[in-house]
């Protein structure tokens, strides 16, 4: 029945009033905060991009940003209502009441009575749309992008609303419990880190000739996405206080504390093996840091932030190598540097998390850390990663699994895909157009009649690269002022006299390449 003229100016008075609760300041913060978290999906395409051959490099542009438009839909969908439905009556998952963002407007937030729920649903899906980016580096260079997208709408669904919901939702388990997650630690870095583990898993290693002559075409690239990446974690950190307070300020200070130890120890540990500073090291660092700053920056003092992000630094510098072990080809080391880095943070929190920093925000109370006298906070950390990383790794993969088994639907391209490019095969486009005119340059004068018997064109390409272990150096041959050319790479020979058949992945020192997020 249409409202009249009286109830229709009564509830705009009363729309008004529970608006003029709102802090101002507080959410032009927020929305400000959900717009640098938006500028990480950039950085991380052009990190990723840079990491990557040439002729897979714009594949994993187009994989982040179609990944991301698939994020927006389904957070829209049901993805904010599985994650944070008041209503719900388990700590597991939500329910449906908020489907299609159904009565999220003008009703105070999860988050922040000082902010309206619609603003918080929208600073949330920029979370989810980061987590499935970073994952999107497990496809790198072998993996079909379509159904990449399918798999992204439903890991939104099974895996990452159910973490968000632990760790964030009034009625998760892990939040109910005393859980210290302060900006995903759980949803977004381990999610991240061991979906695209187990995502590696499921779609198998690069072929053998691809990995020995591996090397990111271009660490510019690199340094860019990951000085875009920090600037836009700020945001990332900060905003996760929901409001322009004391202990935003002290998450920012945390997060760029962190982020400077992180890339001082991964360097310090790479110098100490090749005696030579790495741009790629550098920025591996710096992002594990960042990593283990999401969990932590909003409880621990900034004094502390020091020792985690040295912890972060190190201990991620030396889980690169966990793949090897594992044969895993986690081509951009996704666990290495958000599973590890997120576990760190978590388990720091446990340590160093204060009842005084996160008072600082004039409305959360906890019992806080072993600062505080809180012993018990430890197991409840541990119990909670070691919930998060089972969890992940094992739904991931028989989803991974699951999609791959459908006809039209399966993961990974051919050997000979993966030889052309993915740039080639799958985008139609290239990132430098002259790897296109090298290959018509090269289709015109060399040719299967002009060359011997025994050779061929793959043979010939592969001539002219100057062959090296993957990983060495990050993987630029070191040819003290020359490169080596036309040299064609024979396998070692072992006492047997039987060529040593290493698996070119383990011919790696501590200097290797870091594939990082």
């Amino acid at each position: 029945m249409p409202l009249s003229s009286a109830q229709h100016s009564s509830r705009t008075l009363a729309s008004r009033a529970d608006q003029s609760s709102f802090d101002r300041g507080d959410v032009a913060f927020i929305i400000l905060s959900g717009a640098l978290v938006s500028f990480m999906i950039p950085g991380l395409a052009f990190l990723y991009s840079g990491l990557a051959r040439r002729k897979s490099a714009l594949a994993l542009i187009w994989a982040v940003a179609a990944a991301n438009a698939v994020v927006v839909f389904q957070w829209f969908f049901w993805g904010y209502s599985l994650a944070f439905s008041s209503t719900a009556t388990n700590g597991f998952i939500g329910n449906l009441v908020h489907f299609g963002l159904r009565g999220v407007l003008d009703a105070p937030s999860p988050g922040s009575p000082l902010i309206p729920e619609l603003l918080y649903s929208f600073y949330q899906m920029e979370f989810a749309c980061v987590t499935v980016c970073i994952l999107m580096g497990a496809v790198a260079e072998r993996g079909r992008v379509f159904p990449a997208m399918v798999f992204t709408f439903c890991w939104m669904t099974l895996v990452y609303c159910p973490l968000a919901a632990w760790a964030w939702s009034t009625n998760g388990w892990g939040f109910t419990w005393g859980v210290l997650d302060y900006a995903g630690g759980g949803p977004v870095e381990i999610g991240s880190g061991m979906g695209g583990l187990a995502y590696s898993w499921v779609l198998g290693r690069r072929s053998e000739r691809e990995l020995r002559n591996f090397r990111p075409h271009n660490v510019s690239l690199v340094a860019l996405g990951t000085y875009i990446l920090w600037f836009g974690w700020l945001g990332f950190n900060a905003g996760s206080a929901f409001g322009a307070n004391l202990r935003a300020i002290a998450a920012a200070w945390n997060s760029m504390v962190c982020a400077a130890m992180g890339g001082i120890a991964w360097c310090a540990l790479d110098f100490r093996i090749e005696r030579k500073y790495t741009m790629v090291g550098f920025c591996s660092g710096t992002i594990a840091g960042l990593v283990a700053a999401t969990p932590s920056s909003g409880y621990v003092p900034i004094w502390a932030s020091l020792v985690v992000g040295l912890l972060a630094g190190g201990i991620c510098n030396y889980a690169t190598k966990l793949k090897f072990f594992f044969r895993i080809d986690d081509a951009l080391d996704l666990f290495a540097e958000h599973a590890v880095g997120g576990i760190i943070g978590l388990l720091c929190n446990a340590f160093f998390g204060s009842k005084d920093i996160v008072a600082l925000d004039g409305l959360t109370q906890i019992d806080g850390g072993w600062l505080d006298h809180n012993w018990k906070q430890l197991y409840k950390q541990f119990a909670y990663v070691c919930a998060t990383c089972a969890y992940t790794f094992i739904v991931t993969a028989l989803l991974a699994k699951i999609i791959d088994m459908i006809p039209g639907l399966h993961l990974r391209e051919t050997d000979e895909a993966e030889k052309l490019g993915m740039d080639d095969v799958q985008i139609g486009e290239f990132a430098n157009d002259y790897i296109e005119l090298r290959r018509h340059f090269f289709d015109a004068t060399v040719s299967n009649d002009n060359l011997p018997p025994s050779d061929d064109k793959e043979k010939v390409s592969s001539e002219s690269e100057a062959t090296v272990a993957a990983g060495d150096r990050h993987a630029v041959p070191d040819t003290n002022g020359h490169v080596r050319q036309h040299h064609v790479h024979t396998a070692p020979k072992e006492g047997n006299g039987q060529p040593n058949e290493k698996d070119p992945l383990e011919q790696t020192r501590s200097g290797d390449v870091r594939h990082i997020v």
